[in-house]
């Protein structure tokens, strides 16, 4: 039987609780499914004993940074913030940053969590590399850290094979899925996302905001509802006509009462949740792109390309080649 994957988790004042207890949640559930002790998950502090998190629940500490030594297998970096009249900024602390800048080379792997892509960025670990942390410090990291090219859409980010980065909050669920997804199988990590309840296991190039999220608040139901239909007949052909018939509205009507709700065009909104379908196709799964432009509604290749490129600003080649996860 082979030694458990030794995973040593950041825990420090004003730490941000899910960025912790997330993925050890994760990890734990990977030893309950997998009938062994997958993982050996510790928290390491500055002091040891208890720290009080940013939601004010206390956490214990199972070791002092300076007793973790150098035998770790993933070194997990939460992260922490600020609220300012300008917006959050996330904070790091210069013991904190010098304990990961020691420990980190000796890792197998780093990762951090939200916010915590800052500390790595303080300890040099980014430079040269891409990485995103929460979209609302992506500027912050940015500025801060030019050397670093910040990517503020993905969920999640691996870079130069061990480095990862991870957005906030509950994507840190998705980061933790798939460092599982590479230490045990896509089975693994689905058998523990089916655990969890997760709706889906996102891969990386996933964007943080999916298409609802990126439109502005529903006030009227029979729009809403209509948007809930839209995402389950998007393989149909969805004309304004078909539409504002379900609706019950004329074109004219319809057209209007969408965009003043949504802020965008019927056509344009369902191109957006199209793509959202082909990229998560193209991230997760091998099929050819002919299949992928059918079974997302973009119909054809040409199409297919089309909006990706007025949408994402790439191809669906370059995507897959970015983002694709399939073993």
């Amino acid at each position: 039987m082979s030694t458990a994957h030794r995973v040593v988790i950041a825990l420090f004042p004003n730490v941000d609780l899910l960025d912790v207890t997330g993925p050890a949640e994760v990890f734990a559930l990977a030893n309950r499914i997998g009938g062994r002790a997958l993982y050996d998950v510790r928290l390491a502090g500055p002091q040891g004993g208890p720290v009080t998190t940013a939601a004010g629940v206390r956490l214990l500490a199972d070791v002092r940074f300076d007793e973790v030594g150098d035998q770790v297998d993933t070194l997990l970096v939460p992260g922490a913030v600020d609220v300012t009249p300008d917006g959050p900024r996330a904070l790091t602390d210069s013991e904190v940053v010098a304990w990961v800048r020691r420990t980190a080379p000796a890792a197998r792997r780093v990762a951090s969590v939200c916010v915590g892509a800052h500390i790595l960025a303080e300890a040099g670990l980014l430079d040269g590399l891409t990485a995103t942390t929460h979209w609302s410090t992506a500027a912050q990291l940015a500025a801060d850290h030019p050397n670093v090219t910040v990517d503020p859409d993905p969920i999640f980010v691996r870079s130069s094979g061990r480095v990862w980065t991870g957005a906030g909050i509950s994507a840190c669920l998705d980061l933790t899925l798939a460092l599982v997804a590479e230490d045990h199988g896509e089975e693994a990590a689905l058998a523990v996302a089916r655990e969890l309840v997760v709706y889906l296991k996102r891969q990386g190039g996933q964007s943080q905001f999916s298409v609802p999220l990126t439109h502005a608040a529903l006030n009227r139901r029979d729009i809403d509802d209509l948007c809930l239909w839209i995402a389950e007949h998007l393989a149909e052909e969805l004309t304004t006509t078909e539409l504002a018939a379900r609706m019950g509205l004329s074109q004219r009507q319809f057209t209007r009462v969408f965009r003043q709700q949504t802020g965008t065009t019927p056509a344009a909104y369902i191109e957006s949740a199209r793509v959202e379908i082909a990229r998560r196709l193209l991230e997760s799964t091998d099929l050819p792109l002919p299949q992928v432009a059918a079974d997302s509604g973009l119909g054809s290749v040409e199409t297919l390309h089309r909006a990706f490129r007025r949408r994402l600003g790439t191809g669906p080649g370059s995507y897959r080649r970015r983002f694709h996860t399939v073993a």
